[in-house]
């Protein structure tokens, strides 16, 4: 029997062409135009990322900031992964409801690996953020660790501001 259904669409126009691209929800319509804002993430690597995990799960991967479930996607290497995590990071809405974080946010994603708590990648975000400001990733990493080991609890933006002052 036929059913009706509903496509949602995102056009996107270049020169050379007029890509349509179609959407079950508007969770991942959503996310996709999210990751495109990202540079390096057009629309086919975008495509792929919706493809590898579910909307809820992306969106808590890039809340958490866990790299490894983004490098482990096909076409992602370490730079595309961190530009994911940073630039979107706190820009993503909260998905379908109000449910509480402890129930939105899994603690495994769908290929069974480990989700780690935001701590972890403190360090790598503070690194990439000093490499970014031209700073040599080998003196970065050297102060971020010596200053995570006098205070583990520092946040991103304290490490950063401290890191700065270090170097």
């Amino acid at each position: 029997g036929q059913k009706e259904g509903k496509i949602l669409i995102t056009e996107i126009i270049r020169e050379d062409a007029h890509l349509l691209y179609g959407f079950a929800t508007a969770a991942e319509q959503d996310l996709f135009r999210h990751l495109m804002t990202v540079s390096g993430v057009g629309p086919n690597t975008a495509r792929i990322i919706l493809s590898s995990y579910p909307p809820h799960e992306l969106t808590s991967i890039i809340t958490l900031g866990q790299i490894e479930p983004l490098k482990a996607i096909k076409g992602i290497g370490l730079k595309t992964a961190q530009r994911i995590l940073v630039d979107l990071r706190g820009k993503l809405p909260a998905l379908e409801g109000d449910a509480s974080p402890a129930t939105t946010i899994p603690t495994t994603t769908s290929r069974g690996k480990k989700v780690q708590p935001l701590d972890t990648t403190t360090p790598q975000e503070a690194v990439s953020a000093l490499k970014m400001l031209g700073y040599p990733e080998a003196s970065a990493q050297k102060v971020v660790r010596e200053l995570i080991a006098s205070d583990p609890t520092i946040s991103v933006e304290e490490l950063i501001k401290q890191s700065l002052k270090l170097l």
